[in-house]
């Protein structure tokens, strides 16, 4: 008799957890989420006070002064978490149903590392206009939405949209949470190294959302040799096969002019960070700078094994949790939105990235060595130090 779980379970997850297929299935049985109750309704009288006829006060109030709302409802506190399924993990586009268990999963993130309720969100459709309108029509529900798995170039879009049509904080957490950790991760191996982060020379394998936002918030760093490659190669300003998203990146990034592919750009090249599902061969790390520094973030699969990686860079790190120097948005997200509402934010702007990178950082800085430039995802001083340092950074913003 066949297993009753699909065979390809064990291409998704990585063979060296060694999870088995029951164990992960069961663990997933009728979702991995619910709701709590904060008081009992075990008499009468609690029954009236959290339904009718008591609720009805509170309704009124709230109808007099919808400030009340963020008193006496959960909204305010309330994340969430939207998919359209269109750009989920390493899977590709798997649907809003497929989703939903990676949201739910991200749901109960928010909750173990921040404190905060999330309810998942999977939308059936791709269109940037119905995504928007139904965030606007759901805004009394919610008090920051985490943008999820939505495709580049549209999710660059819809995050724009988003944050002028809402009036409470909005993060696409596959761009800005993954640059908030690599530069976290960065300012580790720097120090590690004894570098100046500014002055070393960063390749960027992936052109999309991750690729794009680690890009833009490391040249606001002050690091200014940054290559990008798409799947056709440097981008660069005399390409005329690129997006407008990727045409303004060439115009602010590649200043040696390189044009071609990795091997033009990884030559003596200093960091290389993979956030695509691209393979680099092992020959290419081979000609990189001494004491280079290799982010192979592709997940379950990176770009080049860690171990093998090893024999060319000083430091190694990859979005797995098998390995040492994993970089996780889960260091991120939930202290960014934690520290964004209790600041009372309606942005969450580049300066709060980078005091939650610094924060991040901060964890490890008296204790970094080559195998340890970023905190275990675990640690729940990080939640706690991000949460502060965002909320800080949002309390001084003008």
């Amino acid at each position: 008799m066949g297993s009753q779980y699909p065979e390809r379970v064990s291409e998704i997850v990585p063979s060296q957890i060694a999870i088995g297929d029951d164990e992960i299935f069961d663990a997933h049985v009728g979702g991995k989420l619910s709701v709590e109750m904060k008081a009992p309704l075990d008499t009468q009288r609690a029954l009236s006070i959290a339904y009718t006829p008591g609720v009805a006060q509170v309704s009124r109030a709230i109808a007099a002064d919808r400030t009340l709302a963020d008193r006496y409802t959960w909204a305010n506190r309330l994340v969430a978490v939207v998919s359209d399924g269109s750009a989920v993990l390493g899977l590709g586009d798997i649907g809003p149903a497929a989703a939903l268990p990676v949201m739910e999963g991200k749901s109960a993130l928010f909750k173990q590392f921040a404190g905060l309720d999330a309810i998942p969100i999977v939308l059936d459709t791709k269109d940037p206009d119905e995504i928007v309108e139904t965030l606007v029509r759901l805004r009394p529900t919610f008090g920051a939405v985490n943008l999820e798995d939505i495709s580049a170039p549209r999710c660059f879009e819809i995050e724009r949209r988003a944050i002028e049509a809402l009036d409470c904080p909005v993060m696409h957490d596959d761009q800005h949470g993954t640059a908030i950790v690599v530069l976290a991760a960065l300012m580790g191996a720097a120090k590690t190294l004894g570098r100046d982060m500014g002055s070393m020379r960063v390749v960027v394998s992936g052109a999309g959302a991750a690729g794009v936002a680690c890009s833009k918030l490391l040249l606001a760093m002050g690091v200014s040799d940054i290559t990008v490659l798409d799947s056709r190669g440097i981008l660069h300003t005399g390409r005329d096969d690129m997006n407008v998203v990727k045409t303004d990146l060439a115009r602010n990034s590649n200043p040696r002019g390189l044009a071609g592919g990795m091997v033009e750009a990884l030559k003596e090249a200093d960091v290389f960070l993979g956030v695509s599902a691209g393979v680099v061969p092992e020959e290419l790390i081979a000609t990189m700078a001494s004491d280079c520094v290799v982010f192979a973030l592709s997940n379950p699969d990176p770009e080049i094994h860690p171990d093998i990686a090893a024999k060319y860079a000083a430091v190694v790190a990859t979005g797995r949790s098998d390995f040492p120097n994993q970089i996780n948005n889960v260091l991120a997200f939930p202290g960014v939105f934690r520290g964004a509402l209790d600041a009372g934010a309606r942005r969450i702007t580049e300066k709060m990235m980078v005091a939650a990178a610094e924060a991040i950082f901060s964890v490890v800085s008296d204790d970094l060595s080559a195998d340890r430039i970023v905190p275990s995802p675990l640690d729940p001083a990080v939640g706690e130090a991000v949460a502060q340092a965002v909320a800080r950074a949002a309390d001084s913003s003008a």
